[in-house]
């Protein structure tokens, strides 16, 4: 059994990662049905919370049906981000989780999320000061260093297990590299065989079929997978994934009347959640992959990506089941 913290998992679980503009309540909620053992917020602003900034307070909005579940902040001011632990503590989250791993220039530049790669001294204060902070567990993502020459993640992850985190997941790129080529597992697999290291070392980056969950599993012996990009428009990969753990077989592709009504369902949620403008405007990201497969599609995709009307979305998902409803879409395109 794995735990973060007093939170008993299952072994080795499955996580939602945190992700901007797509971890969402809704979006969370369907993860969590569809097999994911834990999720995680889109990433919080410190100073964003400090500042009421509407759109970091309505991140903190969670479901009940959630559970466990974990608001991810970043910041790189010690000040700030124990006021936003306060903060966050009124949302009463399971596990709060500290973006070190975000390569995205505007947060770099401020030093924070993979920007503090370059002052490990200051990612370990500033863990152990917000461990001591609260009594909610906090656990880490991050990366495996700012560059290839600065790779030190063995002995960061050491550092933050000693001043008080109680997991951490680490994503098998450095900074330098962005999204770019291939995910390095064998460092994240150092951390796990340091055997000083006792807190749950979690694995992310390019976990995009079953097999690669089980390699991570069996091959480099991780105690979970934090998954990403291969979750959206595809909530249902964390029963893909468990499926194929417990049978070593493929769990069929959802069929398209599931796949409409799950794409109906997200939708309706998001404009229940955020209004119909934002709820139609963020949720087109997961469209081509919800219906991804389908041949000769581009028409009603278009549709479902340039209508600001949630009726006329809510049509093309009706045209989408009436047109192709007996399709059988391959798995793992």
């Amino acid at each position: 059994m794995v735990k973060i913290g007093d939170i008993e998992l299952n072994d080795f679980p499955l996580l939602l990662a945190p992700m901007e503009d797509v971890s969402d309540p809704p979006f969370r909620a369907l993860c969590k049905e569809q097999g994911a053992d834990v999720v995680y917020t889109e990433f919080i602003s410190s100073e964003g919370l400090i500042r009421d900034a509407a759109k970091s307070v309505m991140k903190l909005d969670i479901y009940e049906k959630e559970r466990p579940v974990g608001i991810q902040i970043f910041g790189a001011n010690l000040e700030s981000m124990l006021r936003t632990v306060e903060i966050v503590e009124k949302s009463k989250p399971d596990i709060i989780d500290i973006n070190f791993g975000c390569p995205v220039k505007k947060v770099v530049s401020k030093g924070a999320g993979a920007g503090i790669l370059k002052d490990i001294d200051l990612m370990v204060s500033l863990t152990e000061a917000m461990a001591k902070h609260t009594n909610l567990p906090i656990t880490v993502k991050t990366r495996l260093g700012w560059d290839e020459d600065s790779i030190r993640i063995v002995e960061v992850a050491e550092r933050l297990q000693d001043v008080g985190c109680k997991a951490i997941s680490i994503h098998g790129r450095t900074r330098a590299q962005m999204y770019k080529g291939d995910a390095n597992w064998k460092p994240i697999a150092e951390v796990k065989n340091n055997q000083r290291m006792h807190i749950p070392v979690f694995g992310n980056g390019d976990v995009t079929t079953p097999e690669r969950a089980m390699e991570m599993r069996d091959v480099y012996g991780l105690d979970g997978a934090m998954i990403g990009r291969a979750s959206i428009g595809s909530p249902w990969f964390f029963n893909q994934v468990k499926h194929f753990f417990k049978t070593g077989e493929h769990l069929p592709s959802p069929s398209i009347a599931e796949r409409v009504e799950i794409a109906r369902r997200h939708l309706q949620m998001a404009i229940d959640w955020k209004g119909e403008t934002l709820g139609v405007l963020e949720t087109r990201r997961h469209y081509t992959n919800y219906f991804k497969g389908i041949p000769h599609f581009k028409e009603y995709r278009m549709k479902m990506v340039t209508s600001d009307d949630a009726s006329d979305v809510f049509a093309a998902f009706d045209e989408v089941y009436e047109k192709f409803g007996d399709t059988v879409i391959p798995d793992f395109l």
